[in-house]
C-alpha cells in the first residue's frame, strides 16, 4: 500500500494548538499551505519535546562562522501567530516524529507518523519495516524564522496546562487538588 504523503514545502501556517481545557486538552499539530490543511493530534510531551529539539537544532547552527543560513536568535515579530487552530479535523494521531535540517533549502523537516499497532509476538517486524506500511504521514519543510517562532509558541502552548503543586509536583486540576506528599 502507498504511503499518502501530506507535503508542505513552504506553509502559510505551521503550529501547535489545543482543544479543551487543561487536563483534557487535545494537542495538534497544524499546517496549512493555501486551502491545504493538516491537523495531526499529538501528545504534550510530543509537542514540547519537539519545540525544544528545534531550538537545539537551530541554537547550533547559529555557531557555525558567519551564520551562513541567517538563523535568528529570537521569535521575529512578523512571524509570531497566536490566533487558534483552524477547526481541526484529525488526520491521525501522532506515534513517531522525525526532526532533520536541510541546508539546501535553511529549512527544518519533520516528518510525522501515525500511532501504529505492533504486535509483542517474536516476530515483531523491524522499525524501518514498520513506518513503510504507513498508509500516510506528514512532511513539514519549515524556514528558520518560522521554526523559530514554531518552537516559542509551542513552548506557551505546552505551558499554559495546569499550574503544578509545589508541595508534591503534581498538577491541580480547576477542581481541586488532594496533595500526596512524597515520603522521606
Amino acid at each position: 500500500m502507498p504511503t499518502r504523503v501530506h507535503e508542505f514545502a513552504w506553509p502559510d501556517r505551521v503550529v501547535i494548538g489545543t482543544i479543551g481545557l487543561p487536563g483534557a486538552r487535545t494537542f495538534y499539530l497544524q499546517v496549512r499551505a493555501g486551502a491545504q490543511i493538516v491537523s495531526i493530534a499529538l501528545e504534550k510531551q510530543q509537542s514540547a519535546l519537539l519545540a525544544e529539539k528545534i531550538d537545539e537544532i537551530l541554537d547550533q547552527l547559529i555557531t557555525i562562522d558567519g551564520n551562513p543560513f541567517s538563523i535568528p536568535t529570537g521569535t521575529p515579530v512578523e512571524l509570531v501567530d497566536n490566533d487558534p487552530l483552524e477547526a481541526p479535523e484529525e488526520q491521525f494521531r501522532t506515534g513517531a516524529i522525525t526532526l532533520d535540517w536541510d541546508p539546501t533549502t535553511a529549512q527544518v523537516v519533520v516528518e510525522a507518523y501515525p500511532l501504529t499497532d505492533v504486535d509483542t509476538d517474536d516476530d515483531v517486524e523491524p522499525l524501518s519495516e514498520i513506518v513503510a506500511e504507513v498508509p500516510e504521514m506528514l512532511l513539514v519543510r519549515m524556514p528558520v524564522g518560522t521554526a523559530r517562532a514554531f518552537a516559542k509558541r509551542t513552548r506557551e502552548i505546552v505551558d499554559a496546562g495546569r499550574p503544578m503543586c509545589p508541595l508534591c509536583g503534581y498538577p491541580i486540576d480547576a477542581d481541586g487538588h488532594t496533595c500526596t506528599l512524597p515520603e522521606v
